[in-house]
């Protein structure tokens, strides 16, 4: 990390948050025509991380969610798939099989994932380990213990050195802001991932509450945009983590674009980390098609 960056860093960079909650409100107060609203759900939907995350996910589950992955509600055979399934290292071989003619991308949770409490050198043997078994993108976590102590190179070079390991696989850095305790320390994280080499930057882990807000997302928007301003350099967000129903994932979506633009409109830029939200989605695309709601037990869980 250069003198110029870290000194960036230390001097800080005060955040209105009573100005980020009223834009927020502004925002989420937009109304959306109809027509809009069909094309934001079933982007929504094209930009879903299906995740399976737990010490009993098995490999006939992760068939299951790979189907899922592929035709989200068979009844309507046109509707996108989702970005990409993410699971635990272990499983990402089976997953990249079942999907290996699909555009899906296979991403995989590592470096001591959700806690990231391990040595660099397991951390890097646990990224490897998932690159080698064919994931396409690697969510990783930072050291939260380690930024909170303002050891900022540390967290700085070993973002840094799993990104080496992962080489073109694409590197999510996990912030895991609901242990950061300020916005400014979300944009100071933020500002950290993308210097040592983020291809996105993600809220959360799922794991623990708070998880993903709109006030974290619009910080960490903010700080793409100021990065991109500077570099050039296009880098992507995934909220993850709280987010429900399909009336957030709209929200979220037109503060995407009021913040980085239409370009940033796609899955190769934006996606969320909330595999509850698809069945949401589901259930509005079938209204919005049939003018009927289905229970939500009329989609698979998986």
């Amino acid at each position: 990390m250069n003198n110029s960056f870290q000194k960036e860093l230390l001097r800080g960079y005060p955040i209105d948050e009573v100005g980020v909650d009223e834009r927020v409100s502004r925002l989420n107060s937009r109304s959306i025509k109809k027509d809009s609203k069909k094309q934001a759900l079933r982007l929504a939907l094209s930009m879903i991380d299906l995740t399976t995350l737990e010490g009993k996910d098995s490999p006939g589950k992760i068939l299951q969610l790979c189907r899922k992955a592929q035709f989200p509600h068979a009844p309507i055979p046109d509707l996108p798939h989702v970005a990409a399934v993410c699971v635990y290292p272990s499983l990402v071989s089976i997953a990249k099989h079942e999907l290996k003619d699909t555009d899906i991308r296979i991403a995989s949770v590592a470096t001591s994932f959700p806690a990231g409490m391990a040595k660099l050198e397991i951390k890097l043997d646990d990224a490897q380990y998932a690159v080698d078994e064919g994931a396409d993108e690697i969510d990783m976590v930072i050291s939260r213990g380690q930024f909170l102590k303002g050891n900022y190179n540390y967290v700085y070079d070993e973002i840094a050195a799993v990104k080496n390991v992962c080489r073109d696989v694409h590197l999510k850095v996990i912030l895991e802001t609901g242990e950061l305790g300020t916005l400014e320390n979300v944009r100071k994280a933020s500002q950290l991932a993308l210097h040592a080499g983020a291809d996105f930057i993600k809220t959360s882990t799922g794991k623990i509450h708070p998880a993903a807000t709109q006030q974290v997302t619009l910080v960490m928007l903010e700080t793409i945009k100021d990065y991109y301003i500077t570099t050039g350099r296009m880098v992507g967000m995934k909220p993850a983590g709280g987010i429900r129903n399909a009336k957030q994932a709209v929200q979220y979506l037109v503060m995407l674009r009021e913040t980085l633009g239409q370009r940033w409109l796609t899955p190769n830029l934006f996606r969320f980390g909330a595999s509850s939200l698809t069945n949401d989605l589901l259930m509005q695309i079938v209204k919005q098609e049939t003018g009927v709601y289905q229970s939500s037990y009329y989609f698979s869980e998986d």
